[in-house]
């Protein structure tokens, strides 16, 4: 009788520490799952020599910002919600452009790199420089909640441009009388390419639409290949060039 409850209690040890090991993969195994979803892409060489301040254009970081700032500002500024799950450094590039044109320009930082977790962000931003006309934008999933919130702030921004990007029904900016520019690359293939279209309906019909041949997604930024994204046929420096002439050109119509 004794054997038999020391045997019994044994297995019921075992059990326990088969049911704690398999608990502990399991917590492993998510947390590993976990760090793979949001482990977010990060700026390469170029983006981080963009973080510089050089050529009249001074770079600093703010608690929820990155800031580039002219020398001698001219024309509108320019607020930027990164994509998802992309590092704000990695537009380092972009921005230090639009700044070295004569446009103060600022890149959000968002939690967890997730613009969707902080869409009013830009209300602390525009507070911050209350003088100062603003249009908006952003890159994929940082597009769509720039969208959102010209949609609910609609006397704020001057403007609103996506790249690879595009509005939903929240994110509607067809009755609000400001300028929007929309850019995709034709080798996209992280952009849903039916939404893209059928956001068409929640823009302007003046809307202004520029496509980069051979251009891809995530050389809109600095951050190396997206998974899922298509093998560019130009380089990130020319799908840089075309982008910021194309929203130079673009702002330089905003009256």
């Amino acid at each position: 009788m004794l054997r038999n409850r020391y045997n019994t209690g044994r297995k019921k040890r075992g059990i326990g520490k088969f049911l704690l090991v398999l608990l502990a993969l399991i917590v492993i195994g998510c947390g590993f799952v976990a760090w793979k979803l949001f482990t977010p892409y990060g700026p390469q060489e170029t983006a981080q020599a963009a973080m510089e301040t050089a050529n009249k254009v001074t770079v600093s970081e703010q608690e929820n910002w990155i800031d580039f700032v002219p020398d001698k500002p001219t024309g509108k500024s320019v607020l930027f919600y990164p994509g998802g799950l992309v590092k704000p450094e990695s537009y380092a590039p972009l921005a230090h452009e639009l700044a070295a044109a004569g446009h103060h320009t600022i890149i959000a930082k968002m939690p967890v790199n997730l613009a969707v977790l902080k869409p009013n962000l830009a209300d602390e931003i525009l507070a911050a420089y209350p003088d100062e006309q603003f249009v908006m934008g952003g890159h994929s999933l940082g597009g769509s909640m720039a969208a959102r919130y010209v949609a609910s702030h609609p006397d704020a921004l001057q403007g609103i441009f996506f790249l690879a990007s595009y509005p939903d029904e929240k994110g509607s900016v067809k009755s609000l009388g400001i300028p929007a520019l929309s850019i995709l690359g034709t080798k996209d293939e992280v952009v849903n390419a039916t939404k893209y279209q059928s956001g068409r309906m929640y823009l302007p019909e003046d809307t202004v639409y520029y496509t980069i041949e051979g251009g891809n997604h995530a050389q809109f930024g600095d951050y190396g290949h997206q998974k899922g994204d298509g093998e560019p046929e130009v380089s990130g420096e020319e799908q840089l060039n075309q982008t910021v002439k194309t929203v130079l050109g673009w702002l330089s119509t905003i009256k």
